[in-house]
C-alpha cells in the first residue's frame, strides 16, 4: 500500500467521475430530515461516490446503485472507482483542490491523515443518517477521539488459512491450542514430509494484521493512541527471526520462487498448506484453485499472551466536510444504503469484509456462500473474544509497510542483520511520522 503523498504513473480505472445518467432512475419517496446545521431538506440532489477495487467490484456496485435509486429517484449518483493506490492518488489531488467527493471509501493507513486534513463531516447532526441497527456502545467505538465523523463499511481481522484439501491428504492435524512456536514446527515437519512437494507457507513477514496481532500478544500495539509506532525493535526483530526460522528451513517457498516478498496468490496458493491472511480474503482466493477446499481458523498465539490481544478491524467511510447543505440528506440516505441494504449486501457480498450490522449480517447468511459462510464464522469468532483498544494508524505512517518490505528484502538478501533491519524499520516509520 502506498502513501497519497507518493506521485506514480497508475492510469484511474473504470468510469472515474463521469455522471452516469441511468443511476436517476424512479422509485419509492425519498427521506427527509429536519435537522439543524445543513443535516435537513429532502433527500435529493446529485452525490459522487468514491471507492476503490477490481472491475467486479466496480460492477457490483454499479448494479446495487439501480436498487438505491428506486427508492430515492431525485438522488443522482455519479461514482468514482479506481484500484487502490490510483484511488489514493486521486484522493489526494481531490484534496488538494477541495473537491472531494460527498461519500468517500477511507484506505486504512489514511483514516487519521485524511482526519487531520479537515475533510470528514461530522455525523451526529444529521437526522437522515439511520444508526439504529447499532448500540451506543457500538457507536462509540466508532468514534475518532470522541468524533462521529466515520462510519465502518465492513470489518474483518487476521486469521490463519489452511488448504483442507492437503491437510486431510496428508494427515495433519491442526492443534486447537496454536501456538506460534507449534506452528512453526508443525510448517517445517509438514515441508519435510507430505505427498505432494509442497511447502509449509509462504515468506510471509510482510502480512500487516498478523503482525499486529503478534505485536498485541506481546503486549505493545502497533499504533499508540497519541500517534507514535508502538512496536519495539526487540518485539520487531522476534516477529522477523519467526519467519527467518521457516524460511532457513525451507519451509517456505523462496524469496525468487515467490517472485519476491509479497507474493501473488495465484502463484504461490497451490503450492503451500498455510497461509495468513484477512478473514475476508477467502471469498476471493479460493475460487483461484477450485480442486481445493480452504478453510480458516484463528491466528497461534503465545502461551501468555497478554488478554485482549484479537482486534477487529473496521474499514471505514465519510462525508466530505465541504458537502452542501441541501446535499447531506441525500449524502446520509448513501449511507445508510451502504450501511443497511441488504440489497447491496447480496450484490457486493462478503468480499470487503463483513458488514458492520449484526442484524444486517444474519439477514444475508441464509444467501451466503459456503466461503462467505466461514467470513462470517470467523467475524462471529472473533466478536466473542476479549478486545482492547486498537488506534489506527497516524498522519505520516502511509508507507510503513513499504519501510518493512525494504528491511525485510535486505535480511533476505543477506544484506543486513535482523537486529539492524528491526533498528532501521522502527526509526524509519518513527521518523516519517514525526516529519509529517
Amino acid at each position: 500500500m502506498q502513501d497519497v503523498n507518493r506521485r506514480t504513473f497508475l492510469t484511474f480505472t473504470g468510469l472515474g467521475a463521469l455522471s452516469i445518467g441511468a443511476l436517476a432512475l424512479t422509485g419509492c419517496a425519498p427521506g427527509t430530515s429536519g435537522s439543524a446545521g445543513g443535516g435537513g431538506g429532502a433527500a435529493a440532489g446529485t452525490i459522487r461516490f468514491a471507492w476503490w477495487g477490481g472491475v467486479d467490484r466496480q460492477k457490483a456496485y454499479i448494479a446495487s446503485l439501480d436498487s438505491f435509486s428506486k427508492s430515492f429517484p431525485e438522488i443522482t449518483v455519479e461514482p468514482e472507482f479506481g484500484d487502490y493506490d490510483a484511488y489514493q492518488e486521486r484522493m489526494t489531488t481531490q484534496m488538494a483542490a477541495r473537491d472531494v467527493p460527498e461519500v468517500f471509501w477511507i484506505p486504512s493507513p489514511q483514516v487519521l491523515t485524511y482526519r487531520d486534513a479537515g475533510i470528514y463531516r461530522p455525523l451526529d447532526d444529521i437526522d437522515a443518517l439511520d444508526l439504529s441497527a447499532f448500540t451506543d456502545a457500538e457507536i462509540k467505538l466508532f468514534q475518532l477521539d470522541g468524533e462521529l465523523n466515520t462510519l465502518p463499511k465492513s470489518m474483518f481481522s487476521p486469521i490463519l488459512r489452511y488448504n483442507k484439501t492437503f491437510l486431510d491428504q496428508d494427515g495433519v492435524t491442526i492443534p486447537e491450542k496454536l501456538t506460534w512456536e507449534g506452528l512453526s514446527e508443525l510448517l517445517i515437519d509438514y515441508a519435510k514430509n507430505n505427498s505432494g512437494g509442497h511447502k509449509g507457507t509462504t515468506y510471509g513477514a510482510y502480512h500487516d494484521m498478523p503482525f499486529e496481532s503478534y505485536l498485541r500478544q506481546r503486549g505493545e500495539d502497533l499504533w499508540t493512541k497519541d500517534g507514535k509506532l508502538g512496536a519495539s525493535t526487540e518485539s520487531v526483530a522476534e516477529w522477523i527471526n519467526w519467519w527467518e526460522t521457516l524460511r532457513k528451513a525451507g519451509a517456505t517457498t523462496s524469496i525468487s520462487e515467490q517472485d519476491g516478498i509479497q507474493p501473488g496468490w495465484g502463484d504461490t496458493g497451490g503450492k503451500i498448506l498455510m497461509s495468513f491472511a484477512n478473514s475476508n480474503h477467502i471469498v476471493d482466493e479460493a475460487p483461484v484453485f477450485p480442486d481445493y477446499e480452504f478453510d480458516q481458523r484463528d491466528l497461534p498465539a503465545f502461551a501468555d499472551a497478554e488478554a485482549g490481544y484479537h482486534f477487529t478491524y473496521y474499514s471505514r467511510f465519510a462525508m466530505y466536510q465541504g458537502t452542501e447543505d441541501d446535499r447531506v440528506a441525500a449524502a446520509a440516505e448513501l449511507m445508510n444504503f451502504n450501511l443497511n441494504s441488504l440489497d447491496l449486501l447480496k450484490l457486493v457480498g462478503l468480499s470487503a469484509g463483513a458488514p458492520p450490522s449484526a442484524k444486517l449480517l444474519d439477514s444475508y447468511e441464509s444467501s451466503a456462500s459456503a466461503d462467505e459462510q466461514k467470513v462470517i464464522a470467523s467475524t462471529r469468532d472473533v466478536a466473542t473474544r476479549e478486545q482492547r483498544a486498537r488506534s489506527e494508524a497516524p498522519a505520516g505512517s502511509g508507507t510503513w509497510r513499504d519501510i518493512l518490505v525494504r528491511e525485510l528484502e535486505g535480511v533476505t538478501l543477506g544484506d543486513r542483520s535482523v537486529k539492524d533491519a528491526s533498528k532501521n524499520f522502527v526509526s524509519a516509520v518513527t521518523s516519517e511520522i514525526e516529519k509529517a
